[in-house]
């Protein structure tokens, strides 16, 4: 099982930003599409941004705009910058690995969660 790493979360006012890091093991960062979810008391976990291996971005449209995400292969990291915060951005995010080993196998792996909350 490998492990995903969050951090970064914390506290933040309306209109304020955060960066959202997530330490991926080496050995499945390459071969790695790479997505931040998050979940908000009482929804269901919900998609944010993906990135692909080939640097492809997707974000879901209450983001567009406001949220970057990114990777970094020399340090195994991918990024989520989050500018221009509303309240109902709070929740926990989570960092996602979509693992591809061969082309008939694939592993999803998950961190364990950072807490974001947007609050004057």
């Amino acid at each position: 099982q490998e492990q995903l790493v969050e951090s970064g979360g914390g506290l933040a006012q309306p209109g304020g930003s955060l960066r959202l890091s997530c330490a991926v093991p080496g050995n499945i960062f390459g071969i790695s599409n790479m997505a931040w979810y998050r979940q908000a008391p009482g929804n269901q976990r919900e998609l944010v941004a993906l990135v692909t291996v080939g640097d492809t971005t997707m974000y879901a449209d209450p983001v567009k705009g406001r949220f970057t995400i990114s990777r970094d292969s020399a340090r195994n990291t991918v990024y989520l910058q989050m500018n221009s915060l509303q309240p109902e951005d709070t929740a926990i995010y989570y960092c996602n690995a979509d693992t591809r080993y061969t082309a008939w196998r694939h592993e999803n792996y998950w961190g364990q969660g950072t807490h974001v909350t947007v609050s004057s």
